[in-house]
């Protein structure tokens, strides 16, 4: 068992991009990454299988407030953790629930203790806390587990931000303590993430850069973007942080985003994404391609017998044509859904890596430019 590392085997000539390998117990992850989110234990209309060979998945993301609720922890301790309970045997990241709680704005309150919230199943009344959350992430085993943060609107003033921010801080620093009187569970090693908060406020974000960073914790994630704030702030934002966090550790920005959002934060130095889009926009007809988006429903599509991509190495994306794609997604077949979140996640999977090239090779600003101006096109 052996604590994450990450080596950094090339920087962008050019920009602040980076290439490099995060080892854990489960794998090496090559970054920059992808990760796709596996909400309940699964990646919606995806198999594990099917993540490995045709998407190149090297970790996925489970999610904390839903698994807790269901199956719950009582089944993910008797199976082993969520590696065995779901058959992944590579990397696992858990988020802390700090999400979700915000998104449940109506039925949840917010107290020094944590938070005490509604599920959204039945309504039961439950409490997540620093430790108990830690507790939680311990038990579903992930390899790498998120410190519990509150995460405010993305239009948040300054006082409010700030106080959120705080609280966080102290949160977090349950969380180191918790963390570090318990032990690791199954038999590999778990790693605590810290999250930068601070609104769109600059003086925040730097004030809680250093205070992450002071925890000298394996790697580090900046949160609360994308929750509402205009592109250009988050840009802003998160061009920030990369810039007053470790250079030596990697940087995870948290549900980010579009392609063009991922191949631009690349180049401010963030090495690791995740973000529902790719599933959730192709089970609502969405496409990603190298050469723009694709909305499928379109009648322009119902007579192109073309294949869906042959850009990405995707044998679904190969396989099976837009007319088919579109028939099936009208018909509201499951396979529809699976074609489309398939095509979708290994078109991400295939950028990251396409980055990672062009990093090492020197040549990645060049390409982000022709590539963030083709892929935002609409076909």
């Amino acid at each position: 068992m052996a604590t994450l590392t990450f080596d950094i085997e090339h920087n962008d000539l050019h920009s602040k991009a980076r290439a490099g390998i995060i080892k854990t117990d489960h794998g090496e992850i090559q970054t920059p990454i992808f990760m796709p989110v596996g909400t309940v234990g699964s990646v919606k209309a995806i198999s594990q299988q099917q993540l490995k060979e045709e998407i190149g998945a090297q970790i996925i993301l489970g999610n904390t407030y839903h698994l807790y609720l269901r199956p719950g922890l009582n089944i993910l301790e008797a199976a082993g953790g969520l590696h065995k309970f779901n058959g992944w045997d590579r990397p696992i990241l858990t988020d802390s629930g700090g999400f979700q709680v915000f998104s449940l704005a109506k039925s949840r309150k917010i107290t020094e203790e944590g938070v005490l919230f509604q599920s959204h199943i039945d309504g039961s009344k439950h409490l997540f806390t620093p430790e108990n959350v830690m507790d939680t992430q311990r038990i579903i085993g992930g390899d790498i587990i998120m410190a519990f943060d509150e995460c405010p609107p993305g239009a948040s003033e300054y006082n409010y931000a700030k106080k959120s921010m705080e609280l966080t801080h102290r949160w977090l620093d349950r969380c180191v303590d918790r963390f570090n009187s318990t032990e690791d569970k199954y038999g590999y090693t778990q790693n605590l993430f810290p999250i930068v908060q601070g609104g769109v406020h600059h003086e925040l974000r730097k004030a809680s850069c250093e205070y992450i960073a002071s925890k000298k914790a394996p790697g580090n994630a900046i949160g609360g973007l994308s929750v509402g704030e205009p592109t250009d702030k988050m840009y802003e934002i998160c061009a920030l942080c990369c810039d007053n966090l470790p250079l030596d550790k990697p940087r995870y920005l948290m549900g980010v985003g579009t392609p063009w959002n991922i191949l631009e934060c690349i180049e401010m130095g963030v090495d690791m994404f995740d973000c529902v889009m790719p599933t959730r926009n192709g089970r609502n007809a969405m496409l990603f391609t190298a050469n723009g988006v694709i909305n499928i429903d379109n009648k322009k599509w119902e007579n192109d017998f073309s294949p869906i991509d042959t850009t990405i190495d995707c044998p679904m994306s190969a396989y099976y044509s837009k007319a088919y794609l579109k028939h099936l997604l009208k018909a509201k077949e499951f396979l529809g859904l699976t074609i489309a979140s398939v095509h979708n996640l290994a078109f991400y999977l295939w950028l990251v890596k396409e980055a990672r090239k062009h990093i090492v090779a020197g040549s990645f600003t060049t390409w982000k430019k022709v590539m963030v101006n083709n892929m935002q096109r609409k076909l």
